[in-house]
């Protein structure tokens, strides 16, 4: 294990992310807030750890191994979680413990959108703009972006990639050099969040609401500048709006790097994944319209239909945005839209949950064993479209699944011991573990009420689920550290 390399990489990791701290200072300006001081501070704190990070293994050359970037990126979410959460912790408004402020870091870095702030709507400007920019940077995945920076300053990323992007699938590149694959999602990413911008502004919002909530909508995140999410602008343009690149940002971004490169939409509708995504959002929300029409709990078929749709799309993709109350929904529709989320959104994507491909190929070893029921001689193949899955790859999702619902288990385990109920321990687990967000039960509007304890095994749970499991837990394996 190359410590000093891995030393050297955080500290610069570290010095880049204190940059961060520099627009929440302008917005404070332009709006005349008084928490610059905050952000002044918190840029100084950071920087200064980065550089005594690095500065005294700033000649350790040596080429990083796979095992180095898995330890980088897990130490790294970890630190920057920490570090994150210096400007919450330092603001007097909002006044937030310790517990309260890494909590709320980390939520926004790994884009699940759970909160534990009441009284968004009088908050600091800077403040509100800071936990967006959170979720956007952590949506791509600040590894990512530093992929396509480190080469320059003598440090390979090959590894930091593969440990970082999300998805069964961990070698595919866009372009032959992993610099410039970091580069064009990087532009993909920008590129979306602008449109999002232009459209929420054109669809009736300020113009710091429309940039705070594309952060936030692209990134797949959840936070809102607003108590009442998107709500609070009670508007159909909006909220349809909303839907839109919600539903764009769960496809996976190498399907929209195809699509601008070649002019063309066709990778879309040939993707299986993509099909499948659509259509379980699709079929969801015909159920889920379906079921508030037969209670009237819209008055109109197109308040029901556009509340549908939100809902569907926000919940399952692991948004978190809201419009209403779904929780109060009649019947199973709100155990329905949680249990959405543990499907997420497209390998590939700022999504949280399973992933629908990995949802896929458990249907499809699922059914495959049926056959061998009937047939136990066949060779029958799993495949996804007209491609054959190899063996290792459908092991590995098996694996994962097992692994998944045995961390499912001992969160769910670890909640409840902190004096949750059941149903809201369970809720709790899905919403974080999923990178979902809002919950049902005691957390449906936030975690404010959960105890220290239960917030720090949350904020377990969050890091477990945009690592996807693996990647933190690998570290803790006798194989990973022995030579």
């Amino acid at each position: 294990m190359n410590f000093s390399v891995v030393q050297r990489v955080l500290g610069i990791l570290l010095m880049m992310f204190s940059v961060t701290m520099l627009p929440p200072i302008l917005v404070s300006f332009l709006f005349d807030d008084g928490t610059w001081r905050v952000f002044v501070y918190s840029f100084v704190f950071i920087i200064v750890v980065g550089a005594a990070l690095f500065w005294p293994v700033r000649r350790a050359n040596r080429d990083m191994r796979l095992r180095d970037g898995f330890l980088v990126v897990a130490s790294f979410w970890l630190v920057l979680g920490a570090f994150g959460a210096t400007p919450l912790f330092l603001s007097p408004t909002p006044a937030l413990t310790l517990t309260e402020a890494v909590f709320e870091s980390m939520s926004g870095l790994t884009t699940t959108g759970a909160t534990v702030l009441v009284g968004l709507d009088n908050l600091p400007e800077a403040i509100l703009y800071y936990r967006q920019q959170l979720q956007w940077l952590g949506g791509m995945g600040i590894i990512v972006l530093a992929v396509a920076v480190l080469p320059m300053l003598g440090v390979g990323g090959m590894q930091l990639y593969r440990a970082e992007t999300p998805g069964p699938v961990k070698d595919t590149k866009l372009t032959p050099r992993i610099t410039e694959t970091a580069k064009a999602l990087w532009y993909v990413y920008l590129g979306f969040t602008i449109c999002c911008a232009v459209a929420y502004w054109l669809a009736g919002m300020s113009v710091f609401d429309a940039i705070c909530h594309s952060f936030s909508t692209v990134a797949i995140g959840g936070f809102s500048t607003y108590d009442l999410s998107i709500g609070h602008f009670d508007s159909s343009a909006i909220d349809i709006v909303c839907i839109v690149f919600m539903f764009l940002a769960g496809i996976n971004f190498s399907l929209h790097f195809f699509a601008w490169r070649n002019n063309s939409i066709r990778h879309y509708f040939e993707d299986p994944e993509c099909r499948a995504y659509a259509l379980i959002l699709f079929v969801l929300t015909v159920v889920v319209f379906t079921a508030l029409r037969l209670s009237e709990t819209f008055s109109t078929a197109e308040k029901s239909l556009v509340d549908s749709a939100f809902q569907v799309v926000s919940i399952a993709s692991t948004t978190g945005f809201t419009t209403a109350n779904y929780a109060s929904w009649p019947g199973a529709i709100p155990v329905l839209l949680i249990l959405a989320s543990f499907i997420g959104g497209c390998a590939g994507s700022t999504a949280g949950g399973l992933k629908v491909m990995r949802a896929m190929l458990l249907y499809r070893q699922g059914a495959r064993e049926i056959a061998r029921l009937v047939h136990p001689s066949a060779e029958i193949p799993v495949k996804i479209g007209n491609k054959a899955v190899s063996r290792r790859v459908v092991e590995a999702v098996w694996g994962f699944f097992a692994l998944y619902i045995v961390v499912f288990t001992v969160i769910l385990l670890a909640l409840l011991s902190t004096g949750l109920d059941q149903a809201s321990a369970f809720a709790a687990t899905a919403a974080t573990l999923n990178n979902l967000g809002p919950g049902l039960g005691e957390v449906t509007s936030g975690f404010m009420n959960v105890s220290p304890a239960g917030q720090w095994v949350s904020v377990i749970a969050m890091v477990l689920g945009r690592l996807e499991i693996f990647t933190l837990l690998v570290l803790v394996t006798p194989t990973f550290w022995r030579r």
